[in-house]
């Protein structure tokens, strides 16, 4: 039998664990306040989908591209593009996008895109490739060859949670892109300006932050002396509806229309620069055309990004590997880096080892990135990379199956990859076990000889510390070594404008565990200082702190006395929170309005049961959720979860239900549990009800 929501959705088995009985009721449970119903009657005739938005198969929603300028002109949202809409509004982080500093883009080229990332509500996918590495770029653009690219949703809202900028790419290509690009550029204004406003609509509407623009064909004369004035338009458009929404331009084309790509800024190309936000130049530069570069930009030194391709196509200075030296000579001259591709590492080295490819490569490049910091609380991670091998839920699996959805992904932490003998504790992504989702943080490593302690940092902050924070700390120590202990590590910084030269000081707190949590929040953290049946232990601290800035959060391992002898440890963490203490959560709103549409209903694979699908939607202030979950219940059977949402819709697939015969009717319940940013549960009385019956003609 296929899973409830469709042969992509993992999620779907998930119907045993603390998870499942902690939601378990009895049907009736769910006829109360709020509780939405409706009947239909069981017609095998399915209502139409257009292909767009659901994949042909499944009927499961799917992210997609515009393959022409008539498709860009005539583009109007529905309802269905709401799947497409990303909920996760872009995090505040420090420094922000628009200081001025040397930035690095990140450009995901992979096989055409829209590959298992296009499947929004997930996919089964075995070993996907994912990035995670957020903490040390600025923007992500989704590249491929259609004339429009849409990012996929869930790469926006993994980028929007921690704080990275999302771009699409308007792009055209050789003889039939010259003919397109006539036709917008070389005639009246109201040709560009039209397209430029879709353009900036598709990316308010989506909520994403902007474009790379790739003009990748020869122009006429009139094309040419347009353009410039078509990039302003976009800009001015976009700027209106996408606060501090971006428009980069790709190294391409010259001011006399020829494709002549130059690796670098200079009066060529200029115009184009002059009239957008930034240039991304082509990959074949040496140092000279970063000394010209430097020169021609000026003050806008930081708004050109010189590209490096990260496999190393043509005469570079280095790619894979070797993507440092390239990045080294960027930074001695100032500018900011485009770094395409990077997804080499999963392409040409394999999905067996990328994890730690992928932490090896962006290891090797950190010594020339910022270190981006969180700019808000609550902080709350369970540190799920958007994908596993299996699901997990309190610490127990209860899925046994691949996953995939980018979507999923939380806030990462900063990694640590040393490289030679004795470089101290690595921090590594690990699917074997997890605390929630499908993946943990395990910090590996030693404490030296006659050393008490190590400390690893874990996250950045640049955020005003509230008078009293409360910390939670899930963690699993693996092989625990005698005398090993695990604590949390609070820098700070003073709030004011004291510095010692050019450094502020800095003091560190080593908070005392709590035997239970704060009065204020009991009702929801009830296992501070208690240890799980699988081994995990939860650990809550509270810390005042007067006139200061949260700076950094660091896991401290610990051997006291210290002992002559080097001591390892491998230590798992599931969970962290920091959030001031003395805001209680607020009661969540109900979830309203809860409503079923596109029905299909399908023969099931015995006599005695149906599959149906449906589109489920509700009202809920997506601020307040970080995603719901989506259950249904059968008379007399326990709550079922069907997968995860992260709007305000979802497309459950192949639900079974039982068979009614001729004049007979049949109820299934589906039930909308909010996910809290803090994590907190919510109770039932809140969720969203909707009783379906169903009967037979």
């Amino acid at each position: 039998m296929r899973p409830a929501g469709g042969k992509r959705a993992a999620e779907a088995e998930a119907g045993q664990g603390p998870a499942a009985q902690r939601l378990r009721g009895s049907p009736s449970a769910a006829k109360g306040q709020g509780t939405t119903v409706v009947h239909r009657t069981v017609s095998y005739t399915p209502e139409p989908l257009p292909a767009r938005h659901f994949d042909t198969d499944t009927t499961e929603p799917v992210s997609f591209y515009l393959s022409s300028l008539e498709e860009l002109v005539a583009w109007k949202p529905t309802r269905d593009d709401d799947f497409n809409v990303a909920a996760t509004p872009l995090a505040a982080r420090q420094p922000p996008l628009h200081s001025k500093r040397p930035r690095t883009l990140v450009c995901h080229d992979m096989k055409g895109g829209y590959l298992e990332d296009r499947f929004i509500q997930g996919s089964a996918t075995r070993s996907p490739y994912v990035f995670y590495h957020w903490q040390y770029i600025d923007i992500f653009v989704y590249f491929s060859h259609h004339v429009v690219t849409i990012p996929p949703v869930g790469w926006t809202n993994a980028a929007h949670r921690n704080g990275v900028s999302v771009l699409g790419t308007f792009i055209t290509e050789w003889t039939e892109g010259k003919k397109t690009c006539e036709s917008f550029l070389a005639g009246q204004a109201e040709a560009y300006s039209a397209v430029a406003k879709q353009l900036a609509r598709i990316a308010s509407f989506y909520r994403f932050d902007g474009w790379l623009v790739n003009i990748e064909n020869e122009l006429s004369e009139a094309a040419v002396r347009t353009l410039p004035l078509f990039l302003r338009q976009l800009k001015e458009q976009l700027g209106r509806l996408v606060p501090g929404g971006l428009v980069l331009w790709y190294d391409s084309v010259l001011r006399s229309g020829q494709l002549k790509w130059q690796n670098e800024l200079n009066e060529e190309n200029r115009v184009f620069f002059d009239a957008c936000d930034g240039l991304f130049t082509n990959y074949n530069w040496k140092e000279e055309h970063l000394e010209r570069t430097r020169a021609q930009a000026g003050e806008r030194w930081a708004d050109v990004y010189v590209g490096i391709d990260i496999f190393a196509r043509g005469d570079v200075v280095g790619g894979g590997f070797d993507t440092d030296k390239s990045l080294r000579l960027i930074r001695k001259h100032g500018l900011s880096a485009a770094l395409f591709a990077p997804g080499w590492v999963y392409e040409h080295l394999g999905a067996t080892d990328f994890l730690p490819n992928e932490d090896k490569f962006w290891g090797l490049l950190t010594e020339q990135l910022s270190t981006h910091s969180i700019g808000t609380l609550p902080l709350h991670t369970s540190f799920n990379l958007g994908m596993g091998t299996g699901r997990f839920s309190s610490g127990q699996e209860v899925v046994v199956s691949p996953w995939y959805n980018l979507s999923a992904q939380e806030i990462q932490p900063l990694f640590t990859e040393h490289r030679g003998p004795g470089g101290g504790p690595r921090t590594h992504c690990c699917l074997r076990d997890a605390w929630e989702g499908g993946s943990s943080l395990l910090v590996a490593g030693a404490i030296p000889p006659d050393a008490e302690h190590v400390a690893v940092r874990l996250f950045s902050f640049q955020t005003p510390a509230p008078p009293k924070l409360f910390l939670s700390l899930l963690y699993k120590l693996e092989e625990p070594q005698a005398g090993v202990t695990v604590a949390l590590e609070l820098a700070t910084r003073d709030s004011g404008s004291c510095r010692v030269g050019d450094i502020e000081p800095t003091r560190r707190h080593q908070p005392r565990p709590l035997p239970g949590p704060p009065p204020g929040l009991s009702t929801m953290l009830s296992t501070c200082g208690e240890q799980s049946t699988q081994g995990w232990t939860n650990q809550c601290y509270e810390l005042e702190l007067q006139d200061c800035a949260l700076h950094e959060l660091s896991l401290v391992l610990a051997h006291r006395p210290a002992s002559p002898h080097e001591t390892p440890f491998s230590c798992r963490l599931g969970e962290i929170w920091v959030l001031d203490a003395d805001v209680i959560p607020a009661s969540p709103p109900l979830v309203r309005h809860l409503e079923a549409s596109q029905l299909r209903w399908r023969r099931g694979p015995g006599p005695d049961e149906l599959l149906l699908s449906l589109t489920l939607r509700w009202a809920y202030p997506t601020s307040l959720a970080r995603g719901f979950r989506i259950h249904n219940q059968r008379a007399a059977e326990p709550q079922r979860l069907l997968g995860l949402a992260y709007a305000p819709l979802y497309r459950a697939v192949d639900v079974p239900v039982p068979a009614v015969g001729p004049g007979q009717s049949g109820t299934v319940v589906f039930l909308v549990e909010p996910v809290l940013p803090e994590g907190f549960p919510v109770e039932p009385a809140a969720w969203g009800h909707l009783l379906l019956g169903y009967s037979s003609p």
